[in-house]
């Protein structure tokens, strides 16, 4: 049975420069440490030290344990490439995710200037990204990462009306424009009654914020109404609501001739677009957050940044660059107002 290969530890690199100080031959030196002769060849041709001008060279045993030690230590693609390493950063302090940053880069591809997801990750949670707190910088910020799909289904009782089943099938597969989805995002109970209503585009995740100063079903519909009359007719025509918050959703179809329709009772994934959109504005509008004590500048300004974060879903670019790109579809006029 062959032995494990065993690294050279640091009294036997100290007793190697002992012997080549004394001009022991190399054959001579593996046999006092009853080393392969290879071993420390390869050791003298590795860690030999040099300076810029050949003058000062040598073998020393402190310099060559910490040679080994920097060419033994696993460092990923980010760690190797200071720019790419400042890139990265900076897209996550921009709170980009990790696979639009990798589909960004590869959709503007540099030549070695690339990194997947899975490898930006692994650099979030490295020592570095540690020390750096990358891992707060997460859609989710999370300090471990957690396994895929481990989330559990949850979700209140919805109550039902014109359920989603009962779309026309260009809804459902995003083949045509001005289809929304809606949704009440609350906040802790203690800060009042106070919040939002979020508004997104099933195709191009274009999403509005509206403020509510309660739960009144009045409110919610009137921010929805006030949001989609001020578009083109071709982009007024259905939403997808939720709740008892929605019950005056009979005032869309007087007013502007929009129908509605409801998940069925804890199927939130039913409308997985403004789901996902509540789920990234948790992370500029968290939960302990007091709404009433924000500017509507503020919501907006929350708005504009998840208008114009690319996508994957979208193949990496903007909503704002989608939605405009279906005003032009659907009214070519429109760059003319």
């Amino acid at each position: 049975m062959t032995q494990a290969y065993r690294h050279l530890s640091m009294p036997e690199r100290r007793k190697i420069a002992q012997l080549l100080s004394a001009r022991t031959p190399v054959r001579l030196i593996a046999e006092v440490l009853g080393r392969h002769v290879s071993t420390i060849y390869r050791e003298l041709k590795r860690n030999f030290f040099y300076d810029d001008d050949r003058f000062y060279r040598g073998y020393f045993p402190l310099a060559a344990d910490d040679k080994a030690r920097e060419r033994r230590a696993r460092t990923g693609k980010i760690h190797r490439n200071g720019e790419l390493a400042a890139y990265v950063t900076d897209r996550l302090q921009d709170y980009w995710s990790p696979e639009q940053i990798a589909g960004h880069l590869k959709h503007h591809a540099t030549e070695g200037f690339y990194a997947c997801h899975e490898t930006t990750y692994r650099y979030v949670y490295s020592r570095d990204g540690y020390s750096q707190e990358l891992y707060r910088l997460r859609p989710v910020a999370r300090r471990t990462r957690r396994a895929r799909r481990s989330r559990r289904p949850r979700g209140p009782q919805i109550p039902l009306a014109n359920t989603i089943a009962m779309r026309p099938a260009e809804i459902n597969e995003r083949t045509s424009t001005g289809h929304w989805e809606a949704d009440l995002v609350q906040f802790k109970k203690e800060y009042g009654k106070v919040n939002l209503t979020s508004l997104v585009a099933r195709r191009s995740r274009y999403t509005f914020l509206m403020r509510n100063p309660d739960r009144s079903s009045a409110g919610g519909i009137g921010g929805i109404e006030s949001k989609l009359s001020a578009l083109p007719p071709s982009l007024q025509q259905t939403t997808a609501d939720r709740g008892t918050e929605f019950a005056a959703y009979p005032r869309l179809k007087e007013k502007l001739g929009v129908e509605s329709f409801f998940c069925k009772a804890q199927a939130p994934w039913q409308k997985a677009p403004v789901e996902n959109a509540n789920g990234r504005l948790r992370r500029f509008l968290p939960r302990e957050i007091n709404l009433a004590h924000l500017s509507l500048r503020e919501i907006e300004a929350v708005a504009h940044r998840l208008n114009h974060t690319p996508r994957k879903c979208l193949g990496y670019r903007t909503p704002r660059e989608l939605l405009t790109s279906q005003f032009l579809e659907d009214d070519p006029a429109y760059t003319s107002r």
